[in-house]
């Protein structure tokens, strides 16, 4: 009888193990940017509510000192009227160093709620 051998070899989940430790290490370095990405739509949407543009600014600006919010500041909104409504849009890039020379961007666009 010939007995023949199914699996994966050594090799092979050293491979598998290495991607899949990469992939987590990018995923850990990438969640708080996400985090941080869902607070700002917060704070937006938060500052929305304000009478004029100045004030829109300053309460964005207040919820991203309390939020810890690093990557924008209220300066680098864009405020426009659609109809009656406030709306409170905002764009920025977020870059995660990988190794030597080699980054990660993530470009992050909202708007309020």
């Amino acid at each position: 009888m010939n007995n023949r051998q199914s699996g994966i070899s050594f090799i092979g989940v050293l491979f598998v193990v290495g991607v899949l430790a990469f992939a987590g290490l990018i995923a850990a370095q990438a969640f708080p940017t996400v985090v941080e990405f869902q607070a700002i739509t917060k704070a937006a949407t938060k500052a929305k509510e304000g009478a004029s543009v100045a004030e829109v600014r300053t309460i964005f600006d207040k919820a991203g000192q309390i939020d810890d919010i690093k990557s924008i500041a209220g300066k680098d909104l864009t405020i426009t009227k659609e109809g009656d409504k406030t709306v409170v849009s905002f764009a920025y890039d977020k870059e995660i160093h990988i190794a030597g020379p080699a980054f990660l961007l993530i470009k992050y666009a909202g708007r309020s709620k």
